[in-house]
């Protein structure tokens, strides 16, 4: 392996742009692979032979592979100087893996169900209507549980930012460029959350390119 770490992904997925913004707050130079899921990449023999299940991101760092974009981030931010990004407290780290779990579990298919009717109908098998009303109604549960774990705070997990608030906020871009955006904004404290993290430069600087 190579002694600067290799980012293999492309800029277009939500989880490796996840991964991007803790490299770039960490400071962390990095090459990168661009493995296109659009393009049927990650299902070729090369990138399987790095992760069997034909997913990205994958991290090659410090001598050893990392597949998994939760373990990826927990690793760069015990492993590399810089702003931490795992909640302070025991109480605020249980909101922050709650809120992580259930983005992974429940919020990522219902967000991308939502997003791709309108920006990618190809790759969730077409756009269809009922499918959308489905996902726009999770994801309504969805946001309005993480902003019952928020509560009075800044970010998902207290008053600093986290894990939880990179994971969702890649979702929710592609989510914020079509015309559902506008109700789900409607969920109380989204609209509120959704511009502060607009306002962080990495989450700025990892924006895909979409030309």
């Amino acid at each position: 392996m190579s002694d600067k770490p290799v980012l293999y992904g492309f800029d277009g997925s939500t989880y490796v742009r996840t991964v991007r913004m803790v490299l770039r707050e960490k400071g962390v130079e990095y090459d990168q692979v661009p493995v296109n899921v659009l393009a049927g990449e990650p299902r070729q023999p090369e990138h399987l032979e790095r992760h069997p299940f034909g997913k990205v991101p994958v991290l090659d760092i410090d001598g050893t592979r990392i597949r998994e974009t939760d373990a990826i981030c927990r690793y760069l931010d015990e492993a590399r100087p810089g702003p931490s990004f795992i909640a302070d407290t025991p109480k605020d780290r249980a909101r922050m893996n709650e809120a992580i779990s259930l983005i992974n579990s429940y919020g990522y298919k219902a967000l991308v169900g939502v997003a791709g009717y309108h920006l990618f109908p190809d790759l969730i098998g077409g756009a269809n209507d009922d499918a959308r009303a489905a996902c726009l109604k999770e994801s309504e549960t969805l946001l309005s549980l993480l902003m019952e774990i928020k509560g009075d705070d800044t970010w998902i997990a207290g008053q600093k930012l986290s894990l939880a608030d990179l994971f969702l906020g890649p979702i929710f871009f592609y989510v914020s460029l079509t015309p559902d955006a506008e109700r789900l904004l409607a969920v109380p404290g989204v609209a509120e959350w959704w511009e502060a993290l607009n306002k962080v430069e990495s989450f700025k600087a990892t924006e895909p390119d979409l030309g």
